[in-house]
């Protein structure tokens, strides 16, 4: 029998229990017969991933463009590359567009939320989805598993995928190792602030997709920030029962150190604080620190003998304002080519 003091909340249970899917439920060629007149664009944020963004760019090309027009356009953002991503994304048949091309006129910003909100901008289609351009082994259901439900579901206006992410170490592989920053960070904060999120597996996954006059209506948050204030922005925009999660297989990609998952939960973390202020959950006049000090081994050429260095990184966030509010002021797509 169940513990009763530990079950799930009915509501995150009955949630997860309808609006939880698999990407196998969702076959192209069904989706096509869905599709009507919605067009549906796919947007990857790329910034130094020539590696990988070919492949997942022909991959989308063959099987839902040229086998059957399920996606509509391709796009490639160019955040800011220092090697031949925008050329090997373009070879591959996405069209790229810049970053900086799409916010011209508007205050600089870095970031992956950045690089989306600059996607969403170049995007016309009616549903708009998310890919990360660090995959390997990427498969056409990424795409099908993410617009399957909202190209048959009008209830549903946002889709988060989840996965199996093995972490390979140097003693093996971790089959579902990935996704320490949110074991160990994301999933407790909002199971303590925000509980009504607590049935999605991979809060802060990054293969999703949404509506464009939803996705139009949230601001996006530049840094690594970006899903935690988008998930949290859409529940009290929209609801829990609007959004939907999917489950996706298994995920490879490139991990990063411990260092840089610290920075990671920092900018997460700041994330969060900036919406609890806006619910009066946090005391509107404080501002937390922005400076995150963490240790790398070994002296620097100054001071040789230290064990440990200090090094300090800015982590702070800023927001680009909901795409509606700033179209006037976005640039023509073709005018953003990279």
């Amino acid at each position: 029998m169940r513990n009763t003091e530990s079950a799930v909340s009915p509501v995150v249970e009955a949630w997860a229990t309808y609006r939880t899917t698999s990407a196998a439920d969702w076959p192209a060629r069904r989706l096509m017969r869905d599709k009507g007149d919605s067009r549906v664009s796919v947007v990857l944020p790329a910034r130094n991933e020539e590696a990988t963004v070919g492949a997942i760019v022909s991959t989308i090309r063959e099987h839902l463009m040229d086998r059957v027009t399920l996606v509509d356009e391709l796009i490639v953002v160019d955040s800011r590359s220092t090697d031949r991503t925008a050329q090997v994304a373009r070879a591959a048949g996405a069209e790229v567009v810049s970053q900086d091309a799409m916010t011209r006129g508007l205050p600089r910003l870095t970031g992956k939320g950045d690089a989306l909100w600059a996607g969403l901008a170049a995007a016309e289609g009616d549903v708009v989805a998310f890919v990360d351009a660090d995959l390997r082994e990427f498969r056409p259901h990424f795409v099908t598993g993410l617009i399957g439900p909202l190209l048959t579901d009008p209830s549903v206006d946002f889709v988060k995928g989840f996965y199996h992410r093995p972490l390979v170490g140097t003693t093996g592989v971790e089959a579902d190792g990935g996704g320490r920053v949110t074991e160990l960070m994301a999933r407790p904060m909002l199971n303590l602030f925000w509980p009504e999120l607590a049935g999605f597996v991979q809060p802060l996954a990054g293969e999703y997709a949404g509506r464009r006059e939803v996705l139009e209506r949230v601001p996006f948050v530049s840094g690594y920030g970006v899903e935690t204030a988008m998930l949290i922005d859409l529940l009290e925009l929209v609801g829990l029962d609007a959004l939907a999660q999917v489950d996706l297989g298994e995920r490879k990609h490139r991990h990063q150190d411990t260092a840089a998952l610290g920075r990671m939960s920092a900018q997460i973390m700041l994330t969060a604080w900036s919406r609890l202020q806006r619910r009066g959950w946090a005391s509107p006049g404080a501002v937390p620190a922005a400076l995150l000090t963490q240790f790398r081994r070994g002296g620097s050429d100054a001071l040789p003998n230290l064990d440990r260095e200090i090094v300090v990184s800015d982590v702070s966030i800023e927001e680009r304002p909901p795409l509606a509010e700033l179209r006037h002021r976005v640039p023509r797509r073709r005018m953003a080519a990279a």
